[in-house]
């Protein structure tokens, strides 16, 4: 055993030992473990090129678990795979030259080179790639089932498009409503587009969400039901004359809205219809300004958050419909606020009692109805009060025959007049929409469509797939480039044989992220999408874990495809992820510079020099570079635009991955934020060189042990040690169930200290405590530091007798070594804390007043015979004077 902690050497030859045995590699019921299988799996990253400090964590929290999950007899499976199509493959293939699929290789090869380095229990042996043919042919499979199904089909949709570069932007890409690259301003155009029938498992995908997901964070099940958005309300009809240029009634005389206010009914001022609305079109005709002012609409962002927060505007369409219970003509205006796609494009506006609709009728002058009333409040115009569009303790006025009626009365009083007058009734809405999975990209799963002059769109025989993207290309901002490539164009219909060519649409990548977890179960499986008997073993997952940043999106679209999977008859459970963990962010702080435009540049911490007051507080940094100042901008998430990344490499070439892991799970609970801090991580190298020392101190002892020498009754000086060990493995097992790693590193510490300060007499029992002591330590440690571990445990050799340490027991708690034969009981005097006193376990109430009232913190505080002496056992004695 060397006697210096060399963490390149001991991680280096830990690593190739794993490899050589291939250590990780799962196989479906391994009899090795019998507790059954245990499936923990990070979210996959992109491969952008080089691991960031919240991939560090997030690996980091699932290999500790695969290690303690492993030592205690679980079948674990932690797989790794990449997201690798997608947006920022083809701008780096613009900025460099170079084909998406050559950027996005090589830097795979980087990137898994990293995460190796850090020793993490992955099997990579179940490694899948997106952008790999053998798995997005599954795709493209299931997208031929659904649209046999109908579950998948074809519809306009509305997309941004950039008149310059001639192309479809994705939202991401319209910056303050311009191209990101022509900075022309962006259109809505109205475009043929596959979507997904996600609404038809709103219900159910609520249901679970809600009822049957008990692993799941609350926050996260809220954002999920707030996305789905269930609401119950009246869709009702505004009758009208309007008719087109045939003489015909517009959309058969009736202009339907959906609201969750009916009853607000009386308060309508005017209706709202989005710009591409039928009765938009028709008002526009003969008018010039009407016509300029949808056109200004159309170049509106399509982000529904976007529309949340922009400016409502509107314009009148000289139109009016007929209120459905007071007769009264309720003028139509167009809003940009309004989407063709939602509902029925169309809104009541009832600005008395709705913020939005308050503003607007502010804007353009339209009247505003009081109808609802909350007793003490007063209604005025000067400004909204949060309370006119409150539903509780609410009564109706000003509205005929409906006032009086609370929110609940009037709403049904509404809902069956409407219904009475074949105008409308009571309806479930929801957010949600159904998925617009087209993408007018290169780099994604081409959709496996095929169009033909006589046959139109025709679906690519199942088996011609995959259909396979051409690698070799080069996007270069002016659209598809597979719109260019006649090799990937030209094929036959495979109805009628005639020439025909290929869909240049791909695929929205949230599929490659859908279902990859389930690939991982099935590696080589070329006959099926997944291996039925491996995906029932392995499936559901049974931890998930990633950033909140994907609560809403990822997982909808994953428990929605699980559930289609499911009714395919793919596979046999409802939902995928039995336990989820949302880890927190990683913060640093920034620096910066501002120039006279207001333009910042950030700088790293690592080129900044700072200087601390006399309470360690910095109140001054200067750029190291030229010595100048620059401001301190204060801690924040991680992140290329600020520059305040951490480099994981730079880490672990520098004080090794043992370190770079120890202070990720040290620095804070894993669904907490980890603010980063190189005193901390300093502060965690000391502490594995600690490790290493005290184990090379103590070789000799631990080889006495091993070899079995007689040890004799335990002192009680060895017995506490025993007992303070036991007691810190008692917490730290408790810990590790419940995924909080902060503090199974600091029982860690504490143990360390334990056996480093115990200043036991020397002899066999001695070295029986200390030999123990070192093991629970080691394994205990294991999960969190595997290489220094690893290496110990084999070095002074325990592995010799009882194996390696990736497959050793986990250590038990000895109930007889926490064991005390005295306690210590605190003493109150009229319930202030005064001291304290030992006393035999054992010991009866009578005898326990007696010490308690000879103890020197009662001959201080108590004069004379006490009132009362109140015992609470095993904690302490409260004497009332």
């Amino acid at each position: 055993m060397q006697e210096k902690y060399s963490p390149a050497e001991v991680e280096q030859a830990a690593q190739a030992y794993w490899k050589s045995i291939d250590a990780y590699k799962a196989v479906e019921n391994d009899p090795r473990f019998p507790k059954g299988k245990y499936y923990a799996c990070s979210m996959l990253p992109y491969p952008s090129g080089k691991l960031h400090m919240g991939h560090v964590r997030n690996y980091t929290i699932n290999d500790v678990m695969y290690r303690y999950l492993r030592m205690n007899g679980y079948n674990v499976l932690m797989p790794m795979g990449w997201d690798a199509f997608g947006m920022p493959a083809e701008n780096a293939a613009m900025a460099n030259g170079v084909p998406p699929a050559e950027w996005t290789y090589s830097n795979i090869a980087h990137m898994r080179g990293q995460m190796e380095s850090m020793g993490l229990a992955i099997d990579w042996s179940r490694e899948m790639t997106a952008c790999r043919p053998e798995y997005y042919k599954w795709n493209q499979w299931m997208f031929l089932k659904m649209l046999e199904k109908g579950i998948i089909y074809q519809k306009t949709g509305t997309v941004n498009w950039d008149p310059v570069d001639q192309t479809v932007l994705a939202n991401e890409q319209v910056v303050d409503g311009r191209g990101w690259r022509s900075g022309a301003l962006i259109e809505k155009r109205e475009i043929p587009m596959y979507y997904v029938r996600i609404t038809e498992y709103a219900d159910e995908l609520l249901d679970y969400v809600e009822n049957k997901l008990p692993g799941w964070p609350e926050r996260v099940r809220v954002m999920q039901a707030n996305w789905i958005g269930k609401s119950t309300g009246v869709r009702f009809a505004f009758p009208h004359q309007i008719k087109n240029d045939a003489g015909e009634l517009i959309n058969d005389g009736k202009l339907f809205v959906f609201t969750t206010r009916a009853d607000t009914i009386m308060g309508v001022t005017f209706c709202a219809v989005a710009p591409e609305h039928a009765l938009a079109q028709h008002a526009a005709k003969d008018n010039p300004e009407l016509q300029a002012f949808i056109a200004e609409c159309k170049k509106g962002s399509v982000i529904e958050a976007d529309m949340a927060t922009m400016e409502k505007k509107g314009m009148p369409t000289g139109l009016s419909v007929t209120h459905p219970v007071s007769g009264e003509q309720v003028p139509v205006w167009v809003g940009n606020y309004v989407l063709i796609t939602y509902g029925d494009g169309a809104v009541m506006g009832v600005p008395g009692h709705d913020e939005r609709d308050f503003a607007f009728a502010q804007k353009y002058d339209l009247p505003i109805k009081q109808v609802v009333e909350v007793e003490g409040e007063t209604f005025s115009l000067e400004g909204w009060q949060e309370w006119y569009g409150a539903k509780e303790n609410i009564r109706i006025i000003n509205s005929g025959k409906y006032d009086g009626l609370d929110y609940t009365g009037a709403v049904n009083a509404v809902a069956g007049d409407l219904a009475g007058m074949g105008l409308g009734d009571k309806k479930v809405t929801f957010r949600l929409r159904d998925w617009g999975i087209s993408r007018q990209r290169y780099w994604g799963t081409p959709i496996p469509m095929i169009h033909c002059e006589d046959c139109g769109a025709v679906p690519v025989p199942e088996k011609d797939l995959p259909v396979v993207l051409p690698e070799d290309l080069v996007p270069d901002g002016t659209g598809n480039p597979l719109n260019k490539d006649e090799r990937f164009l030209k094929c036959d219909c495979p109805k009628c044989g005639k020439p025909a060519r290929r869909e240049t649409d791909t695929m929205d990548t949230f599929i490659d992220s859908s279902w990859y977890y389930m690939r991982y179960t099935s590696p080589g499986s070329n006959d099926a999408m997944v291996d039925k008997a491996r995906n029932d073993y392995w499936m559901p997952m049974d931890q998930y874990i990633g950033g909140i940043e994907h609560a809403v999106m990822h997982l909808l679209y994953a428990r929605f495809w699980t559930k289609v999977m499911r009714d395919f008859g793919l596979v046999k459970f409802d939902e995928p992820f039995v336990n989820l963990l949302t880890q927190g962010m990683v913060l640093n702080e920034t620096y910066y510079r501002e120039d006279a435009s207001s333009k910042k540049t950030w700088f790293n911490p690592a080129d900044v020099e700072l200087t601390f007051d006399d309470k360690g507080r910095p109140v001054s940094a200067v750029l190291k570079a030229d010595g100048q100042p620059v401001a301190i901008g204060g801690t924040e998430k991680m992140s290329k635009s600020k520059n305040n990344g951490i480099d994981p490499q730079a880490q672990i070439e520098q004080y090794g991955a043992d370190t770079a892991r120890l202070f990720t799970m040290f620095a804070s609970p894993p669904e907490q934020t980890l603010e980063w801090s190189n005193s901390g991580v300093e502060g965690a190298s000391r502490f594995l060189r600690r490790v290493w020392a005290f184990a090379y101190a103590q070789r000799e002892a631990v080889a006495r042990a091993l070899a079995g020498q007689q040890q004799g009754s335990l002192s009680d000086a060895q017995k506490a040690v025993r007992r303070e060990v036991h007691k810190l493995l008692q917490q730290a097992d408790y810990d590790l169930k419940r995924i909080q790693y902060n503090t199974v590193v600091s029982a860690c510490m504490k143990m360390l200290n334990t056996l480093e300060s115990s200043k036991l007499e020397e002899g066999a029992a001695t070295d029986a405590v200390i030999a123990e002591g070192l093991s629970i330590f080691l394994r205990l440690l294991n999960p969190v530091a595997p290489h220094i571990t690893h290496a110990l445990w084999q070095d002074l050799g325990y592995g010799a007798k009882y194996g390696d340490i990736l497959n050793v027991q986990w250590p038990e708690v000895d109930t007889a070594a926490l064991e005390q034969s005295e306690i210590e009981l605190m003493i109150q005097v009229n319930g202030k804390l005064r001291g304290s006193v030992k006393v035999p376990k054992d010991l009866d109430k009578a005898a326990i007043e007696k010490a308690a009232l000879a103890s020197e913190a009662a001959q201080k505080f108590v004069e004379g015979t006490p009132k009362k002496v109140i015992v609470v056992p095993g904690k302490l004695v409260n004497i009332v004077v």
